[in-house]
């Protein structure tokens, strides 16, 4: 019993690599220096504002406008992605076809293109006298400088995430496990939904929070195609950008602190979901 309790509060397991205090001290002067004092800065200087203009700031209705067109964006940009990015990861792990290699490398080609670059291809594309936009406008959809705009646009950074995230997982699980489920009479729905959709799970979900991450961080990609029309299309990075031309920096600073406390809560959200799927279906703590 007193080995069981000395063992469940070990700091540290043994292990064969030395060196754990080292490692340990830079990782976290490390994280100190690049993540935590910014961001303590940040929390210093809303902090110093006061409650009442904090607040004036964060629910002006132009902050609030761009707040949803940021989150709200980038959040089905993240659910579009991971069906889709999951699906692309299938394709790219389970067939074999002429022109596989390029198609595989075309999904890292956000990670390496320029957002500015992305953002003004995809405003060519999807303006009105664009190549795509030109055949969509008479049907009544309009995608450039809208907040659709905006969607297309995460959508393109985000869906390398996914997609980079569950190919490995993918590939580990043995086709083996689909044909013994068809020999135990599983339809193909129910192979997907009860033998491979429980072990992708952590990984879809992960996947999901880095293409969120992305999505209410981006820039670059955004303002080309997006218009940046206050109330309409305007995100929230955007929004800093201009407070802070204005040499407005408590409204900047505000903003970005919402922002900060948005996603904190949001992403730990999907990390307890992606917990409990992990101890729900055996993969892990």
């Amino acid at each position: 019993m007193h080995a069981a309790v000395r063992k469940r509060w070990r700091f540290r397991q043994p292990s064969v690599i030395p060196g754990f205090g080292l490692a340990l001290g830079f990782t976290l002067i490390w994280l100190t220096l690049i993540i935590l004092i910014p961001l303590s800065g940040l929390a210093w200087r809303s902090s110093s504002l006061g409650w009442v203009k904090f607040w004036s700031i964060a629910s002006d209705p132009r902050t609030l406008s761009a707040l949803r067109i940021s989150f709200g964006g980038a959040l089905i940009a993240a659910m579009v992605n991971a069906i889709f990015g999951v699906i692309l990861a299938w394709v790219l792990v389970r067939y074999r076809f002429p022109g596989k290699r390029i198609i595989d490398a075309m999904v890292d080609l956000p990670f390496a293109l320029p957002t500015a670059v992305a953002g003004i291809a995809l405003a060519t594309l999807y303006a009105p006298n664009g190549w795509i936009g030109q055949f969509l406008l008479p049907l009544g959809i309009k995608i450039a400088y809208t907040p659709t705009g905006v969607v297309v646009a995460l959508i393109f950074v985000g869906l390398p995430f996914v997609v980079r995230t569950v190919q490995p997982v993918m590939e580990e699980i043995d086709r083996e496990v689909e044909e013994a489920a068809a020999t135990l009479g599983a339809y193909r729905f129910q192979t997907i939904a009860r033998v491979l959709l429980p072990g992708l799970a952590p990984a879809v979900l992960t996947g999901f929070a880095l293409a969120f991450a992305r999505g209410v961080g981006e820039y670059g990609s955004v303002i080309f195609i997006a218009g940046n029309l206050p109330y309409v299309s305007e995100i929230a990075p955007l929004l800093i950008v201009i407070r802070l031309e204005e040499f407005n920096y408590p409204a900047a600073t505000a903003i970005a602190a919402v922002m900060l406390i948005i996603s904190f809560v949001m992403l730990l959200l999907i990390n307890l979901i992606q917990s409990w799927s992990r101890r729900r279906y055996g993969y892990g703590a």
